[in-house]
């Protein structure tokens, strides 16, 4: 009798570990977004809500970052698997420029556009053109910013320089509150429309934005690759009467080449598939485009990723 106990405790076993070996593990991942008054905190969460439920012992957590720099450097050190983060941004992290002059990270990898992130100027009364900032108090954005970034590359696309100006290095929010209290006389941003800050700005005074001339465009997507034109219609703000004619660059998703195929092809299938849902979590769901996922990402592209979008025929 002991022996058939010990057999049937023996086959119980066996069985228990053959099942657990056959079953699928809950895979983890980190999403790195942007700071929690941000779009990218919440968009973020609304993403990883879809990965959660459409995809199967999937667990993914929005996570607060300080955005597009640090970022690319959480890829590259395997602490975060997936990001939000700035096509130029990712391009300086993989070519090791701008803020990543001292070190490439070249296994940063793309997954997908997300939506456009608009270079936007908030200027007093009398600056109309990028040149009427000269000798005015601007703000190019925090330090090492993508917004930073932007703003010296339109300086210097309209012959400007920091030089020929007072500059502060402010956050979106800092920004505001200096314009509102009459420190600075204009200042950048580069975000989706509209942008809270702004927003904040235009509920007490009309809002003026500045336009970029055509040859500052094109000499700007010429120069940098990653920039696409894009145009603000009127009446985005309080007080903004007429479309504004400007650049922007785009919101991606990207992860590292370290990334498992098959989870990131998950991802992409699970991001796509559910659009209409992110849409309903978050209104920049509503400018996710299948046909646009490519677009603006000069980075190699993940496998996964790759093998979702050949599956749909958007690449060969």
């Amino acid at each position: 009798m002991r022996k058939r106990i010990s057999v049937l405790l023996v086959l119980i076993l066996l069985f228990t570990i053959a099942m657990t070996a056959c079953s699928t593990p809950q895979t983890n991942l980190i999403l790195a977004t942007g700071g929690t008054t941000g779009t990218y905190y919440p968009f973020g969460g609304a993403m990883a809500q879809i990965f959660n439920t459409k995809i199967e012992k999937m667990n993914v957590t929005a996570q607060a970052t300080g955005a597009s720099v640090e970022n690319c450097k959480l890829l590259g050190k395997n602490e975060a698997e997936l990001a939000i983060l700035q096509n130029d941004m990712l391009d300086y992290a993989y070519n090791g420029a701008e803020a990543f002059a001292e070190g490439k990270i070249e296994n940063v990898r793309g997954i997908a556009k997300l939506y456009p992130e608009i270079v936007q100027i908030v200027a007093i009364e009398g600056i109309e053109t990028v040149e009427d900032l000269k000798g005015k108090k601007v703000s190019v954005g925090a330090p090492g910013s993508g917004v930073e970034a932007n703003a010296r590359q339109i300086l210097e696309a309209a012959g400007l320089t920091y030089d020929d100006m007072s500059v502060s290095y402010l956050s979106f929010a800092e920004s505001a509150d200096a314009y509102k209290d009459k420190h600075i006389d204009a200042f950048f941003v580069t975000s989706g429309i509209p942008n809270a800050s702004i927003q904040d700005i235009a509920a007490m005074n009309p809002v003026s934005l500045v336009s970029l001339n055509d040859d500052a465009i094109s000499s700007l997507i010429e120069k940098y690759p990653f920039f696409v034109e894009y145009t603000i219609p009127a009446n985005t703000y309080n007080g903004q009467t007429e479309d504004v004619k400007t650049v922007a660059v785009l919101a991606c998703l990207a992860t590292n080449a370290e990334a498992s195929e098959d989870v990131i092809y998950n991802i992409t299938k699970a991001l796509f598939e559910n659009q209409t849902e992110l849409a309903s979590a978050h209104a920049k769901g509503a400018e996710l485009k299948l046909e646009e996922a490519v677009d603006g990402i000069s980075v190699p592209l993940h496998p996964g990723a790759e093998k979702y979008y050949k599956e749909k025929g958007l690449l060969k």
